[in-house]
């Protein structure tokens, strides 16, 4: 069955209803109607859309379970609203002892499911949604082992049997419990809820038309199942060659050649099918990367490219797979879009060879040696010896980006005698190389349980990533200890910064994250108000206000400038400093978020029309000058700098905190080295007074 993509009237609509459990629902969830995930969803898509949320606590796909879905009024209402997409979340609750006796029945109710949609008048396109990961402890009513080895596949299978597009949520929130994420290791928090939502919503936006079709190379290939994906099994030129098929193909047809240990921790494969890149592998095991194993790769290269794939392609390898992954971009630098190696031997003294700390493998020593053509280990020693400077030296030469997962404690292939040295020779050959280490693990488990870094990398490096820091979304904080009052969540500290500002004339209005919030003002639901004595005794009492949010990123801002009317006070300044929690946070490079505080100066633009506007960019963070948070501020800056703000004032305002080394001076910050003190208030209240021509 072809994947259908809605054809809706002009103007029309896209109507989306969202069916689930207590997660779709929003327990837990304060005021859920604005923070549940499809209610984030809907403020995700915008105004061309209408999600609703069928969602209902305790229910269960299975008919015999203890509270089934299908009996509910909002089943009978979600087919009632006619709608377009229907996204189908369920699962959890079948797992408990009461449910699971039945779950030899959970394809068949589910496929009952799905008929009764997909024979609705509308004829709606059925998504499937994964479980998320729960972290109840052993022997809860609810079985998170139950989830991850029974649910989560029954539901990959149910996307494979009707051709579904499936969507992962059951690795988002990785493998280790975060309390802001799941504070009752169940339910998403308001911020797990908004990961949910960047999820699907990217999903959503990033789907193409293209149904992919068969390529020839393929043949009279065997159809298989790859986590609810369609693959098969195949030949070419007696080699064993596998491709898995996304539901909706990426433009440019881009692909991934993965070598070695085909479906192990299948994370970033999974996350990369869904963004429409095609899955591939030519076996190349027992070869060690040797020439006869790279001539092979030309070979299927060659036929890939014929078909019509990206003469581009991603290399994917895990631990030996590394071998194969450098030789053949070696061989063919202009041909490689990008590399994601996981723990990879990048030199056969260490593994299998042994002759460093490493454990070794006299088996695999012998048949490399042989496939190599080595007669002695000194013959070994002399190609080691030289090869990853030969590799870094093409990689360099060729532009390659490389992103490279290392467990820290990996005693099979130590990173001291692997991805160190290629670090260093790129270093040499000045092209940069990222590395995400895993402090504490060995060379097992391979990948990121949450492999967003490594997708996001590859994404950067092939067709484009999303900015995030430029798309519009209301903010889901929703901790008392943000500084505000009990009770209140961002919507309520929103609409309480509107509230204080209607029936004003403001001289001055500050608008940012936290740290704006921390002058505090008139407002009622912040409790932290360390800047605003200061502010009074400078500038004066009922002058001015504060419209920082705590946690705000510059999309938070950017959302808020467009849905609330804070002209109203019709400000003669208005000063703007975000950006410091897309830094934070550490999900955005420095280029996307310069991006963001620009699309906020322009926003402020349209909403100020008769103001002074000054931009700060964001305060320093981070007490080292060298720091990793330091030299992101900084090459925001470099990028702010140069940029034609229009009316917009732009000032730099990392003098005002640093001393002559460049490091934050003593007493103006607190020990995060993000939150002012009131001397730190005092010290930014004193620079934006004089900017703006107060004495």
């Amino acid at each position: 069955m072809a994947m259908m993509l809605c054809v809706l009237p002009c103007g029309a609509k896209t109507k989306i209803a969202v069916v689930g459990n207590s997660i779709t629902y929003g327990t837990g969830i304060a005021n859920r109607e604005k923070n549940s995930f499809p209610a984030q969803l809907q403020a995700y898509l915008g105004d061309g859309y209408e999600v609703v949320n069928f969602g209902v606590s305790g229910r269960t796909l299975l008919s015999k379970g203890d509270y089934p879905y299908v009996a509910t009024q909002e089943y009978a209402d979600s087919k009632a609203f006619q709608p377009d997409i229907v996204l189908i979340k369920l699962g959890t609750n079948d797992s408990k002892p009461q449910n699971r006796r039945f779950f030899s029945e959970f394809s068949g109710d589910f496929q009952a499911l799905i008929d009764s949609y997909r024979n609705l008048e509308c004829k709606p396109e059925v998504i499937l949604l994964t479980p998320v990961r729960c972290f109840l402890p052993a022997g809860s009513e609810i079985d998170s082992t139950f989830i991850t080895d029974r649910v989560v596949p029954a539901v990959r299978q149910m996307a494979y049997d009707n051709c579904l597009d499936v969507v992962n949520l059951h690795n988002l929130f990785g493998n280790v419990w975060d309390a802001q994420m799941m504070p009752d290791r169940l339910h998403p928090s308001s911020i797990g809820a908004g990961v949910i939502t960047k999820q699907i919503g990217r999903y959503l936006e990033s789907r193409t038309s293209v149904v992919p079709g068969l390529p020839k190379v393929v043949k009279k290939g065997r159809e298989f199942n790859f986590y609810g994906y369609t693959g098969y099994d195949f030949k070419l030129n007696g080699m064993d060659c596998k491709i898995v098929l996304p539901r909706h193909e990426a433009k440019g047809k881009p692909w991934v050649l993965r070598a070695r240990f085909w479906g192990h921790q299948p994370q970033a494969d999974i996350a990369l099918l869904e963004r429409g890149f095609h899955i591939a592998y030519c076996d190349v095991a027992d070869l060690y990367g040797a020439p006869v194993a790279t001539r092979r790769w030309d070979k299927f290269y060659k036929q890939l490219v014929k078909a019509g794939f990206s003469k581009k392609v991603v290399l994917e390898g895990m631990s030996r797979g590394g071998l194969i992954l450098y030789n053949w971009a070696m061989a063919n630098p202009d041909k490689v879009a990008c590399i994601y190696a996981d723990a990879p031997v990048m030199d056969l003294t260490s593994w299998p060879g042994g002759f460093g700390t490493g454990k070794g493998s006299k088996e695999d020593t012998d048949q490399m040696m042989h496939v190599y053509g080595f007669n002695t280990v000194e013959e070994l020693k002399s190609y080691s010896g030289r090869h990853i400077d030969r590799i870094a030296g093409a990689m360099a030469k060729a532009r390659i980006p490389a992103v490279l997962v290392v467990g820290d404690a990996d005693e099979v292939v130590p990173y001291a005698e692997n991805t160190k040295l290629l670090e260093e020779a790129l270093d040499r050959n000045g092209w940069p190389l990222t590395v995400i280490h895993k402090p504490g693990i060995g060379h097992h488990p391979h990948s990121l349980d949450n492999p967003a870094p490594i997708v996001d990398f590859i994404l950067k490096s092939t067709v484009g990533r999303d900015n995030e820091c430029t798309h519009a979304v209301p903010g889901n904080e929703f901790r008392s200890g943000a500084g505000w009052a009990q009770g209140n969540e961002w919507h309520s500290v929103a609409d309480d910064i509107q509230a204080t500002l209607n029936g004003r004339k403001l001289d001055l209005l500050l608008l940012g994250n936290s740290i704006t919030q921390g002058w505090g003002g008139n407002r009622k639901a912040v409790t932290y108000k360390p800047g605003k004595g200061v502010m009074d005794e400078l500038y004066g009492a009922g002058r001015w206000e504060s419209a920082g949010i705590s946690g705000d990123r510059t999309q938070n801002l950017l959302w808020r400038l467009r849905n609330y009317d804070y002209n109203v006070c019709r400000p003669e300044h208005v000063v703007i400093a975000i950006g410091v929690n897309n830094i934070v946070v550490g999900e955005n490079d420095a280029d996307q978020i310069a991006e963001g505080i620009i699309s906020v100066a322009e926003e402020a633009e349209k909403v100020f029309p008769e103001s002074d506007i000054l931009l700060l960019g964001l305060y320093p963070t981070g007490k080292d000058k060298n720091g990793v948070a330091r030299r992101k501020y900084n090459r925001i800056h470099e990028l702010l700098g140069p940029h034609n703000f229009g009316r917009v004032r732009y000032v730099n305002p990392t003098d005002w905190f640093v001393d002559t080394d460049g490091n934050i001076r003593d007493g103006l910050y607190g020990g995060d080295y993000i939150h002012f003190t009131p001397e730190g208030y005092r010290t930014a209240t004193t620079n934006i007074l004089q900017l703006i021509g107060e004495p």
